[in-house]
């Protein structure tokens, strides 16, 4: 069995332009947009920490996330390489036409930039996605951000918005709001 690598590119040299998938913000104070790698984990576990009401997760399942998921994962940086945007999910392997996104975190630093937004649409304008028509997410009852959030991607998307309960408080142990299904779609990748 011959084991294939991708070339690695240190942290401190994935906050430059050439780097990036995309560069966003303002000219004075630009985000990167890339693909996560491994040392990338802690500091999404860090920023996801610091962004309620979010589930936290171990840093292990973030760095699961920078390494197994990659491709359908998206990171944003600041110069300084700090991380200040992630978006996680997966293309479902019983629906392939549909992106499960898990989460997306953004930073205090980063907030109101559409950052949510462009991270989002970074991962569903890449190649590997361009069978995906739909995009599902679960969201609480209250949290209008998220609510926000896809509300206005299904209309840039032009694509209806549907919802449902999909986790109710007792599945979820008691201690947990409900989450509902959100589903978007159909939509045209190669439009985002």
């Amino acid at each position: 069995m011959t084991a294939t690598t991708e070339p690695f590119t240190p942290s401190a040299d994935l906050a430059r332009p050439t780097v990036a998938d995309a560069v966003v913000g303002h000219e004075a104070s630009p985000l990167f947009i890339r693909k996560p790698n491994p040392d990338d984990g802690w500091g999404i576990y860090e920023l996801v920490k610091s962004c309620p009401p979010l589930d936290v997760n171990s840093a292990y399942a973030y760095l699961l996330l920078a390494t197994q998921f990659r491709n359908s994962c998206a990171l944003a940086t600041n110069e300084e390489g700090e991380v200040v945007g992630f978006v996680s999910g997966y293309v479902k392997s019983n629906a392939p036409d549909t992106y499960f996104l898990w989460q997306v975190a953004v930073g205090e630093k980063a907030r109101g930039t559409g950052l949510a937004r462009r991270l989002v649409e970074a991962v569903m304008s890449r190649p590997e996605m361009a069978e995906v028509h739909h995009l599902e997410t679960t969201i609480t009852p209250d949290n209008q951000a998220s609510w926000g959030l896809f509300r206005r991607l299904a209309d840039r998307w032009q694509a209806p918005l549907n919802s449902r309960e999909y986790f109710s408080t007792d599945q979820l142990g008691g201690e947990h709001d409900p989450e509902n299904l959100v589903r978007i779609g159909p939509f045209q990748t190669d439009r985002i």
